[in-house]
């Protein structure tokens, strides 16, 4: 395994792990933009783009892109984040160069008006699509609440209002300015030609022009609230709960993920043995969320309308007790060993290595082996989870509910 890293005279990155062991490569672009850098009447036009980009290029049409993508025999995809937007496929080491070819290319694509409009009604199908899912819109209120005027409160897919009036212009304004060479990387993991990768990326890119870009970063001011939002057609009682956590560039996020494991991972933590493995609830889990520039600690539970309350209180009293249950070594052994083998098992897969590399290069400009990430979580002690254990106490919270009736 050698990691490779080179920046181009246009500020394009190209960064690579490369397994010569491997039996297959995935490539992708890392493109540092998401919500959170749009502003509020252009909301949800990063994840438009994500879709315009599979529609034709000056060299492609739409047939064209998808006809290639299944003669590369690839598993390809895309998806938009509040920080980031991702292209990627995995390939056999034989199709690097095509394979290459085809993303690049579609890294400047036509962005033609008829295909604008056509896919701006998929888009707000999406939209209802995900309102009429549960939780019902909880988590995009819980992050509006919990973000207040931060930009990590725009929601992902905008809304129906911003993606309705946005124009083909100012896609086309948003995509030159934030799809900038030096605000892309070109991230490769597996049996990757590393040299060839290189030259024919610097041959393709030659001609693209970098730019100033930014972010705006400061920490949220979050005030306590709750929330109920009602949704007749729901069966079942949906809550959520954030609370302000570490960033991903805290080295205490290793820390908030391993408590979270302990307290509310999705089978053999203590949510679990207590609400689901009980009966009594149908989900009862603890997460985390890491941003640029800080993060959150959520609490998600749904079940039975009539028992949502006494379930939460039931919640309520496993979190904050961490001074008559504190931690156990044993619970911290178990949710090490989870995690760990988690990242060593999804390690063999280059599909993986793929974006915990560029993840972690876009995120923290930082390179480390799977075994390195590993150790990270090793090195948790049990006083460091137990004092975040007992800072949950004190949290301050965001709390919304959604489901067929008010609660009582």
């Amino acid at each position: 395994m050698q990691f490779k890293q080179v920046t181009l005279d246009n500020g394009l990155e190209i960064i690579a792990e490369v397994n010569p062991n491997a039996f297959s490569q995935s490539l992708g672009y890392f493109v540092k933009t998401g919500s959170r850098d749009e502003t509020l009447d252009v909301a949800g036009v990063s994840h438009f783009l994500e879709h315009m980009l599979f529609k034709g290029t000056p060299r492609r049409t739409s047939a064209d892109v998808n006809r290639e993508l299944d003669d590369l025999g690839s598993q390809s995809n895309a998806f938009t984040s509040e920080e980031q937007t991702v292209y990627y496929m995995s390939v056999l080491p034989e199709n690097q160069l095509p394979a290459l070819d085809l993303l690049t290319d579609m890294m400047r694509p036509s962005l033609r008006d008829e295909d604008f409009q056509t896919e701006k009604q998929v888009i707000l199908e999406e939209i209802a699509m995900y309102d009429d899912q549960p939780p019902y819109g909880a988590m995009e209120r819980s992050m509006e609440e919990f973000f207040g005027d931060h930009p990590l409160a725009t929601r992902v897919l905008g809304t129906k209002d911003s993606v309705s009036a946005l124009t083909s212009e100012a896609m086309r304004e948003y995509h030159s300015a934030r799809y900038a060479p030096n605000n892309l990387c070109l991230v490769a993991a597996g049996a990757v030609d590393f040299d060839a990768l290189v030259m024919e990326t610097q041959s393709r890119t030659k001609h693209w022009k970098p730019a100033q870009v930014g972010r705006q970063l400061r920490r949220p001011v979050t005030i306590s609230k709750q929330i109920q939002m009602v949704h007749p057609p729901a069966t079942q009682q949906y809550t959520l709960e954030f609370s302000p956590g570490p960033g991903y560039m805290d080295q205490s996020r290793y820390i908030s993920r391993v408590l979270a494991t302990i307290l509310g991972d999705d089978s053999g933590s203590r949510l679990f043995w207590e609400l689901v493995d009980k009966g009594l609830a149908d989900a009862a889990v603890c997460y985390t969320y890491e941003f640029q520039d800080c993060g959150v600690f959520g609490l998600y539970l749904s079940g039975d309308p009539e028992q949502q309350q006494d379930n939460w209180d039931l919640i309520q009293s496993i979190v904050n007790d961490s001074a008559s249950a504190p931690v156990s070594e044993r619970e911290l052994e178990l949710a090490k060993n989870k995690i760990c083998a988690g990242i060593l098992l999804a390690a063999e897969r280059p599909s993986n290595r793929l974006f915990s590399v560029g993840g972690s290069w876009l995120s923290r400009h930082q390179y480390e082996t799977a075994a390195q990430v590993s150790q990270h979580y090793r090195s948790v002690s049990l006083d460091d989870v137990q004092k975040a254990f007992v800072s949950l106490v004190d949290r301050t919270t965001v709390h919304v509910s959604v489901g067929p009736e008010i609660a009582s």
